[in-house]
């Protein structure tokens, strides 16, 4: 039987032994390389994915949860980058409909003249977007602003600009894609890493990698190879040439998550230019409020990025002119970092704003093909473009692409009136292992709707290993309410642990991992 279009880890290995030669091997298990592995295989090609750690653990699930063109990118003349991020926006509305909503933003203006550059930019923004429009942008008057924004400091307020952009859960997103391009056909691994490049001829012909829970080593035979690892990008090109240039920047982004609140309003608020001119996000998402985000150019990249101190302040001092009883940092609840893959300056010295936030495709002598740079928004067009790429490198049999109408799994237009609404079509087979196993309705935690029965199910049909998978990416507590995710996680090794046979020692260094990590997503005192 071949089990290959079946959502299990087992089964997914298994592919490893039992193909010759893959047509693409993807490295990187984010929004790029997921977007890139659900396009080849829904084209029909032999594609294999291998994820070093779990699917979007790292910049793909720290984002501002926005799907959006990028208003401030149009501020900068990147007409064609905000033209192509807006039509992608509506396919993901149209594509992801469970996971993809149309959200109001709201810019409070303390001038007349404020009032109208924001608005004519917002309309034009809203032009570009032609028949992908989610809402026409207009004035709000200062006593309608006070309404929908009950917790905005009126002082000096003329009134405000209204528009709308999209809003996401990305790490649930990028879990869907992974089971849609196995449901395509293809094959994704999460723990999984590549440890070297296998060279033919001078021609890259395969990897090395190996099964981190087991330590077992694969040789993988393929056509074309993909670097698709986001900020890790270079440590693959060095491995194809140890004398390669950087070509990717690191830029921290870091977001808080307050009590719903503080912002107490189905609107999101926008302010249009912070002191170091940049824009700021206050954002309702799944019953909190999300704030973000910082743009702090790093030397290093890591896969746990920490928020610095400095970044912290600087949103929490922000906030202060905006909101009338501004967040303390003890009200944070929880504190991500991200690190944005930038595509790399030929010259030192220049800042976050101006590097750019398009992507680079190119081609290495020996055939390894990378993409750098990009966003959410625009994934599925990358991937269009890779898989294109792709195609000439190998010299493979052409296929066009049908990604455009793909419906991604659990895709629903049904809104639920209830945390499950994030699962789409598999919301019922969730409410049916409850019926079955009535003990599983059990919340992980009291003031939180999460229950026990979608730690079974993130275990049993979305390849979820450890107790930071589920509490970070599948069910993200950890992302909302950093205590609760402690006071969750030694249940959730529990039901892991029954799950996959694991043993006492295991579930020690689960926890001790867990809690360790959690901990950097608290936010610790400010120092004097």
């Amino acid at each position: 039987m071949n089990d290959s279009n079946c959502f299990d880890r087992a089964s997914q290995l298994r592919q490893l032994d039992r193909v010759r030669e893959w047509e693409m091997i993807v490295i990187g298990g984010g929004a790029t390389g997921l977007g890139i592995a659900v396009d080849a295989a829904s084209r029909g090609y032999k594609v294999l994915l291998l994820e070093q750690s779990d699917f979007a653990k790292g910049t793909s699930s720290r984002s501002t949860k926005l799907v959006h063109g990028g208003v401030r990118y149009l501020a900068q003349g990147q007409i064609g980058l905000v033209y192509t991020a807006l039509h992608e926006r509506g396919l993901l509305l149209q594509n992801a409909a469970h996971l993809v909503r149309k959200q109001s933003f709201i810019i409070p203006c303390y001038s007349r003249w404020e009032q109208l550059k924001y608005l004519v930019g917002l309309k034009c923004y809203q032009a570009l977007s032609g028949r992908f429009s989610f809402g026409k942008a207009g004035y709000v008057k200062r006593k309608e602003l006070i309404r929908l924004l009950p917790g905005l400091n009126g002082k000096g307020l003329k009134g405000g600009v209204r528009y709308y952009d999209g809003q996401f859960d990305d790490a649930r997103l990028a879990i869907n894609l992974a089971m849609t391009a196995v449901e395509k056909g293809g094959t994704v691994l999460n723990y999984c890493k590549v440890r070297r490049l296998v060279m033919a001829e001078g021609k890259l012909a395969g990897v090395v990698a190996s099964d981190c829970e087991t330590n077992r080593e694969y040789v993988l035979r393929a056509k074309v190879v993909v670097n698709a690892t986001g900020v890790f990008v270079d440590d693959i090109l060095k491995m194809d040439d140890p004398g390669a240039r950087p070509t990717v920047r690191p830029s921290q982004g870091v977001h808080l998550m307050l009590d719903k609140s503080f912002l107490n309003s189905g609107s999101a608020l926008m302010i249009p230019k912070t002191s170091d001119g940049r824009v700021l996000f206050a954002v309702p998402w799944h019953e909190h409020v999300l704030v973000g985000t910082t743009d702090t150019l790093m030397e290093k990249h890591l896969l746990e990025p920490r928020a610095l101190e400095e970044e912290i302040g600087f949103i929490l001092k922000t906030m202060e002119g905006y909101l009338t009883a501004p967040p303390k940092r003890e009200d944070v609840l929880s504190v991500f970092a991200g690190l944005r893959p930038l595509a790399a300056p030929k010259e030192d010295g220049h800042a976050t704003k101006e590097i750019s936030r398009d992507h680079k495709l190119f081609v290495n002598r020996s055939g390894l093909v990378t993409i750098t740079g990009g966003k959410w928004t625009t994934y599925r067009k990358m991937a269009e473009e890779v898989v294109d790429k792709v195609i000439a490198v190998g010299g493979l049999q052409r296929v066009a692409c049908g990604t455009k109408q793909l419906r991604i799994h659990g895709c629903c237009s049904q809104e639920l009136e209830e945390h499950l609404t994030v699962y789409g079509t598999d919301a019922p087979a969730i409410r049916t292992l409850i019926e079955k196993e009535p003990a599983l309705s059990a919340r992980l935690v009291e003031w939180l709707p999460y229950t026990e029965a979608e730690v079974v199910w993130a275990v049993r049909r979305e390849m979820a290993r450890t107790v930071e998978d589920v509490l970070a990416r599948r069910l993200r507590i950890l992302f909302l309410d950093a205590q609760a995710a402690l006071h969750a996680a030694p249940r959730v090794v529990e039901l892991l642990a029954a799950e996959l046979g694991r043993d006492g020692d295991w579930k020690r260094n689960q926890l001790i991992d867990f809690n360790r990590l959690a901990f950097g997503y608290l936010p610790m005192p400010a120092k004097n």
